[in-house]
């Protein structure tokens, strides 16, 4: 028997335009294909992105889910896509149920790129993270080339996150190998799960 529908919001990085090899792509389908609602869309100029722009389509998106009338709704980032979670706690303008952020880079990182600098310095708090999401959990890897220091010192610790460190993880993207990745399934299907390597 089927658990009840949950619904999936699936938010990328920055130049990323959802090759069908990632770990998001896979889990999109794989979500899908157990007859949960899924969105997956392509954020606006990912090449360039626009902060404004991309906080306007995720309040669209989020209104969308909620619209859906699933019984939970999740929300999944990637990379940049973390930080645009993160000023849009900042601005009291996100709700989930649940939120899973994966490798999000660091602000010295970001301000290095003059494409995706203006998406430095998200002002989040611990509490409003908390407020934002039932529970929010992060994932990064121990060798992350984007977040010198480790991401659960820059984000984990500061916000009160629950944290998964992966040994060796990189990026967490497909030159990391992050094809096909079931522990993020298995948490996306069971809240209680940790999020291990792909083949840990």
């Amino acid at each position: 028997m089927r658990s009840a529908p949950r619904a999936f919001l699936i938010l990328h990085g920055w130049q990323n335009r959802r090759p069908a090899g990632h770990w998001q792509h896979w889990l999109a389908g794989e979500l899908a294909g157990r007859g949960h609602h899924v969105t997956y869309p392509q954020l606006p100029d990912p090449d360039r992105p626009d902060l404004q722009s991309w906080l306007g389509r995720l309040g669209t998106l989020l209104e969308a889910q909620r619209d859906t009338r699933a019984h939970e709704r999740v929300v999944i980032c990637h990379s940049l896509a973390v930080l645009l979670w993160l000023h849009a706690v900042a601005r009291a303008g996100a709700r989930a149920d649940r939120v899973l952020l994966v490798a999000p880079p660091s602000g010295e990182v970001i301000a290095g790129y003059e494409e995706v600098a203006g998406f430095g310095g998200p002002r989040a708090t611990g509490a409003q993270v908390g407020a934002a999401a039932g529970s929010t959990r992060l994932v990064a890897g121990d060798d992350d080339p984007y977040c010198p220091g480790g991401a659960a010192e820059q984000y984990g610790r500061p916000l009160g996150l629950a944290t998964d460190v992966v040994p060796g993880g990189a990026h967490l993207d497909l030159d990391a190998g992050y094809g096909p990745w079931p522990s993020v399934l298995g948490w996306c299907l069971d809240p209680a799960a940790r999020v291990r390597a792909r083949n840990g």
